[in-house]
């Protein structure tokens, strides 16, 4: 099928949806998102993403708000580095939110707001929790890697109180290359 064809596609949905909204075809959204087609489609295998529309080919069409799905979930992977379950779990909870925020606009009864509040909160609490899991883990890694640093400098200062300015002296004197290198064995 031709780019031209599938156009025609996507536009056919869109009009057959009736909701003025812009679908992009999955190459487009890879494009916008730097992702590639198949993650998108093992996205939708893993219920990450359901792709808006299908075309009556079949073809997945993806709305702008799949697009900032997407690109939420990749934040949550690159810059978080949260696996997939993390995501999956991430997503389901902004889901909720989401069907509760929508029903929300409509449903004016106090006590369904006032339950509706209580499992906000506590979806925002799962979050939460899986959020400070993933902080805790990297506050220890970085005073691992603080007391690795704490480390050196004391066995420099050690080094160099007991073998004072010989071992200044013997590391200023070499040529900065020699001094640059790396030692045979690591601390």
């Amino acid at each position: 099928m031709t780019d031209d064809q599938l156009r025609a596609l996507a536009r056919s949905a869109q009009d057959a949806a009736g909701d003025g909204e812009r679908y992009l075809r999955i190459d487009e959204v890879a494009r916008r998102t730097n992702l590639t087609k198949r993650t998108l489609r093992y996205y939708e295998e893993l219920d990450l993403l359901e792709p808006s529309q299908r075309s009556e080919g079949n073809y997945r069409l993806y709305s702008e708000s799949d697009v900032r799905l997407l690109e939420r979930i990749k934040e949550m992977r690159d810059l978080l580095g949260l696996e997939l379950k993390e995501i999956r779990q991430l997503v389901d909870a902004e889901l909720e939110r989401a069907r509760i925020r929508e029903r929300w606009q409509t449903d004016t009864d106090p006590v369904w707001r006032l339950s509706a509040l209580d499992a906000a909160e506590r979806v925002a609490y799962r979050e939460l929790e899986l959020l400070q899991e993933r902080i805790a883990g990297l506050e220890r890694m970085r005073r691992t890697l603080q007391e690795r640093v704490d480390s050196y400098d004391r066995l420099r200062s050690e080094m160099l109180a007991q073998h004072g300015a010989t071992a200044a002296a013997a590391t200023d004197s070499k040529p900065a290359s020699e001094s640059d290198e790396q030692p045979n064995g690591r601390p």
